[in-house]
This record gives structure tokens, C-alpha cells and sequence, in this order.
């Protein structure tokens, strides 16, 4: 399988890449996402894209994408998803288009629609048995509009809407889980810095029908105040220190993906964000940081007994 991803991503003609000249932040976790799904989808898509971050790809009357865009209000891409999906049914059925021009409808939002805002359109969505793909680049806040907290906003995170001392008081919302509840076709977790088991989950949903679902974690350099060089390590420091957790679930069971069974410390991935500085300076805050570390200890204890 791994072999057969590599020769497809090289293989990939440069027609199935975004443009170049989009006003993105440098450093950008969530379009280095998109960049590695659009390549394997390729043109034949329409995107309903929620109004966030990636708004901003599209500067009229253009876009990067080679297929179909469509801007969204925040709360109802899956609800245009429908639609969009209705259409198209429609006219393969009445024979207006070929099979072959037909398109994967996917549904692109940040994490304040995906978590918080557009949550009821999805959930009504996978009731239907909506045919989409919905991608969700997570900066775990909403990062459009100056890094407010959302949904989810990891516990003691600074955001322009908890400045404590203490960061957000609150914890990240588990929507992996919440999407699985629904039972639908496919739910995965990605992240940009692991492109070859993001590679694989997007060929295993491309096998699928009805709703499919991809979180990725999209590292912000200016939300969460770390050069954009350090993006992809940052990236990788998610998943080595187990603090993002790569899975998949589809037929009723939830496998990780890749199981580190020596984590890097937490503090190591901690300690490059401007928004966990409080945590180390000006003092130490032993107690809070095993707080964090305690938890994601706990969560891989549970999962690799579920897992063997």
C-alpha cells in the first residue's frame, strides 16, 4: 500500500496542484494540509468552503483550485455540500453528464464550523448519508478572526479570548469520537507532517461512499507564536509526543494508525508555542504540565489495550 501511495503522489501530473500566489500565512499547517489531499483528488472536485481561514485562497473572481469552489457561510457547507450532491445526482440520472464528468463534492472547514458552529449541519448531513468528504484543518482556534478560542482550543492554551494566567481553563472537544458516533462511512485524524499515512486514508475514503471525514491538525504559526519554519516540526512533535493521535474508523472499529510507543515528553512540543510560554516562564508550572502530560498518558494506555 505504501509503495503503491509514493508511485501515485509521484506520478501526480502539476495541473492537480493549488496555484502558488494565495495571501496565506507563511508557515500555513492547514494549506500545507490541503496541498497534499488536492494533489491526490485532483480537479474532478467541487469544494463548499465555510467562511475561515481558507476564505482567503479565493481572491475574485479566482481561486487556486482547478475544479469548482463555492463560499459558504460558517454554518452550512454541508448543507451546499447537499445540494451540490443533489445536482449532480440529478443530472447523471436524467443523463445531462456523463459518469466521467462527475465530482467528489468536499466540504472544507476550519475548526470553529467543524467543532462548534457548523456541528449541526454536519451531524444532519451524515443522517442523510450524504456521498462527501469533509476536511477539517484545525488550528484549535479561530484563527480568521485573531485566535479566539473555540471548541478546540487545547487546555491552558492563550488565546485572544482567555489571557489569564492560566490559559483556557476549558479542554479540546473530542470530535473524532463525536463523528464516529454517527456511524458513517469513514473518520480519520491527519496531520501535513505525516504525508504518507495522509496519503493512504485519503485513497482508503476515495474507496468509500457516503460521509468521510478528515481532522487535521493545521500547526498556526501566528495563533499559536512560533517561526513558520518550525511548522512541520511542530507537526511532528504533535504526534511524537502523542498529544495528536492518528486513527481511522470505519465498519464500527477505531484503529491508531501509528502507535509511539516511546513518547517524546509533552513539554518538548509545549515549549515551542508562544501560547504555552506561561507554562515555563516566568515560572515553571510543574503542576500543570504533568496535568497535560498525565492526560495524554492515560489516553495511550486505553488505546493500545484497545488496539491489541
Amino acid at each position: 500500500m505504501a509503495g503503491k501511495t509514493i508511485r501515485r503522489l509521484q506520478e501526480l501530473p502539476s495541473t492537480h496542484l493549488l496555484g502558488t500566489g494565495t495571501p496565506m500565512c507563511a508557515g500555513c499547517g492547514g494549506l500545507e494540509i490541503l496541498h497534499e489531499i488536492y494533489d491526490i483528488l485532483g480537479p474532478k472536485t467541487v469544494f463548499t468552503n465555510a467562511a475561515g481561514c481558507m476564505s482567503l485562497l479565493s481572491v475574485y473572481p479566482y481561486t487556486p483550485f482547478r475544479g469548482s469552489w463555492l463560499y459558504t457561510a460558517m454554518a452550512s457547507a454541508p448543507a451546499a455540500a447537499q445540494g451540490i450532491r443533489d445536482a449532480l445526482d440529478i443530472l447523471l440520472e436524467k443523463k445531462r453528464i456523463p459518469p466521467g464528468d462527475d465530482l467528489q463534492v468536499i466540504t472544507l472547514t476550519g475548526d470553529g464550523s467543524a467543532y462548534g458552529m457548523g456541528l449541526s449541519a454536519t451531524s444532519a448531513a451524515m443522517d442523510r448519508n450524504l456521498d462527501f468528504i469533509y476536511l477539517c484543518y484545525d488550528n484549535e482556534g479561530y484563527g480568521n478572526t485573531g485566535q479566539q478560542y473555540s471548541s478546540a482550543t487545547p487546555h491552558a492554551a492563550l488565546t485572544a479570548t482567555s489571557r489569564t494566567s492560566h490559559g483556557y481553563p476549558g479542554y479540546k472537544k473530542d470530535l473524532f469520537s463525536i463523528w464516529a458516533a454517527h456511524r458513517p462511512a469513514y473518520v480519520a485524524t491527519v496531520i501535513g507532517a505525516e504525508p504518507l499515512d495522509l496519503a493512504q486514508k485519503v485513497e482508503a475514503l476515495q474507496e468509500l461512499q457516503g460521509p468521510r471525514l478528515l481532522i487535521g491538525l493545521a500547526p498556526c504559526p501566528t495563533g499559536w507564536g512560533f517561526d513558520p519554519s518550525l511548522t512541520v516540526k511542530i507537526g511532528r512533535l504533535a504526534v511524537e509526543t502523542g498529544i495528536w493521535p492518528l486513527k481511522e474508523y470505519r465498519d464500527d472499529r477505531t484503529v491508531h494508525t501509528r502507535i509511539v510507543r516511546h513518547r517524546k515528553p509533552v513539554e518538548e512540543y509545549l515549549q515551542l508555542q508562544d501560547r504555552f510560554r506561561h507554562l515555563f516562564e516566568p515560572e515553571r508550572n510543574n503542576r500543570e504540565i504533568a496535568l497535560i502530560q498525565a492526560r495524554i498518558d492515560q489516553y495511550w494506555s486505553k488505546a493500545i489495550d484497545a488496539d491489541t
